[in-house]
């Protein structure tokens, strides 16, 4: 008998490796280059496995300095030190941080699919909504980008196994408790969406406090929750501001407008991003987010079973708290794109991609009977599904690689060709394409070059006489250029 256990475990972990190996496939190459958040995300997580600080400020930071540059934002710690424990047995590399973060969201799709079972109750309802997650273009190509926003989802689909597993208890224990602060914490330290869901999921835990013992439970989930976010207020503390500066950067918002037309602002955007067309033919604008002319993010056939499954929520499910709060969640999921300038910035609509499966589950439960016209039903949806998914992945590799510019391909090209050269050290210079100093830095680590030779020209200063300099400006004055290399000069100061 142990030898059959053992021998199932052993095939199904095989088959998840196999399984992820596909998922995975083609990272090298798609995206191709690494842009900058990525390459200061990587650097600084490799910083920390080095000595425990990374580009600025101290030791083990509550949250980390993007770029070491004025006025640069301050991004989230969680996906940086995970990385980091990585890169203690992991050489660094451009694949090893594009299989990091396709991991995450790997696992998100799965958990999806073990949640899909647990409501349910059906293996089939499981293993469907695993692969249609797998399948999502959304998720799929988040997945493949080197910064935070693909942990999100991996962050949001734990919180909701961990609510589930403690919504139908008649009391909340301490370890439900503990999971699911714990849950809320990293949602919030996850990714700058989760500052925003954190609390406003946090609030909706009232929906389970129907008796006076499930209203304490909630108070105790918010107590160790705001315990937990105390680093945060002694950081704001320490660096006013600088919490909700990222925020007031992207928004139509204004802190001097009125009420009225702020909260204009916001519903517009709001209605905007449940916008089908959107949903479903275009997706976000921006081809470093999603590939153009894919289609959208979301699949049709996805978005018909969920909105059968929220027509079934609203017709038989809004008397349990637990559907209550995926209705909720639905709602407050696209508040953290609201509220800013981008309409449907992918990134930052993330859990609506999640709780628009969770929708999927409620309807393919009732699918899934023995019924043949349901099994009907079911088999065109999947049929489409299956269509769809062959057409974005043909696009997708067809296109994909071609995102040179966004992703910063030529920059590699320029750093070895600066290498190869002589002088020494070479200095960095930021310009009309952003702090592109940072990817000198990571590539160095990625082939163990010392960061000695490196020196970062000052914002408003010159590298002296003679020197080499790799520049992320198209042109340079007083100069005498060695080469062209995409949006980037290599240079000679005369």
């Amino acid at each position: 008998m142990k030898f059959w256990i053992a021998t199932r475990y052993a095939l199904l972990t095989l088959s998840l490796l196999c399984l992820f190996e596909l998922y995975s496939y083609g990272i090298a190459r798609n995206p191709p280059g690494f842009y900058l958040d990525e390459s200061a995300t990587a650097y600084n997580a490799w910083l920390v496995s080095k000595g425990g600080a990374g580009e600025t400020g101290s030791r083990f930071p509550v949250l980390f300095k993007s770029f070491d540059i004025q006025n640069a934002n301050y991004i989230n710690p969680v996906t940086i030190y995970l990385m980091a424990l990585m890169f203690k047995v992991v050489h660094p590399s451009v694949v090893a941080a594009r299989t990091f973060a396709t991991f995450w969201m790997f696992c998100a799709c799965l958990l999806l699919g073990v949640l899909g079972k647990r409501l349910t109750g059906k293996l089939v309802v499981g293993i469907i909504i695993a692969a249609m997650a797998l399948c999502t273009p959304w998720f799929f190509e988040v997945g493949r980008l080197v910064w935070d926003a693909h942990f999100s989802t991996f962050t949001m689909v734990v919180f909701l196994v961990v609510l589930y597993r403690a919504a139908h208890k008649q009391s909340w224990n301490w370890l439900d408790i503990v999971l699911l602060s714990g849950s809320l914490t990293l949602i919030t330290y996850g990714y700058y969406s989760g500052r925003i869901l954190g609390p406003l999921f946090a609030l909706g835990l009232l929906l389970f406090a129907t008796r006076k013992e499930g209203l304490l439970d909630v108070l105790s989930v918010w107590c160790l929750y705001v315990f937990t976010l105390w680093p945060l207020m002694i950081f704001n503390r320490t660096h006013p501001g600088e919490l909700s500066r990222r925020l007031w950067e992207v928004t139509d918002m204004k802190p001097s407008a009125t009420f009225w037309s702020n909260f204009d602002c916001f519903i517009k955007r709001y209605l905007e991003d449940q916008s089908l067309q959107l949903l479903l033919f275009t997706g976000d604008v921006h081809p470093r987010h999603h590939v153009p002319e894919s289609g959208g993010p979301m699949l049709a056939s996805t978005v018909a079973i969920a909105c059968a499954g929220l027509f079934l929520l609203c017709q038989k499910h809004l008397n349990q708290p637990w559907w209550q709060f995926v209705l909720y969640g639905l709602a407050v999921s696209i508040v953290p794109g609201a509220v800013t300038n981008w309409p449907f910035h992918e990134l930052r609509l993330m859990a609506y991609a999640v709780f628009l499966f969770l929708l999927c589950i409620l309807a393919l439960d009732e699918l899934c009977v023995l019924c043949p016209v349901r099994f009907t039903i079911l088999g065109f949806l999947l049929l489409g599904l299956l269509i769809q998914v062959m057409y974005f992945q043909e696009v997708f590799w067809r296109e994909g690689p071609n995102r040179e510019f966004v992703f910063d391909v030529p920059y590699k090209t320029a750093f070895d060709a600066a290498l190869a050269r002589p002088e020494r050290p070479i200095y960095l210079e930021n310009g009309q394409w952003g702090p592109a100093y940072i990817h000198a830095h990571w590539y160095a680590a990625t082939q163990g070059q010392s960061q000695s030779q490196f020196v970062t020209v000052p914002a408003g200063q010159s590298a002296p006489r003679g020197a080499l300099v790799l520049s992320s400006n198209s042109n340079c004055t007083n100069c005498k250029l060695i080469n062209h290399f995409g949006a980037y000069v290599l240079y000679t100061v005369n």
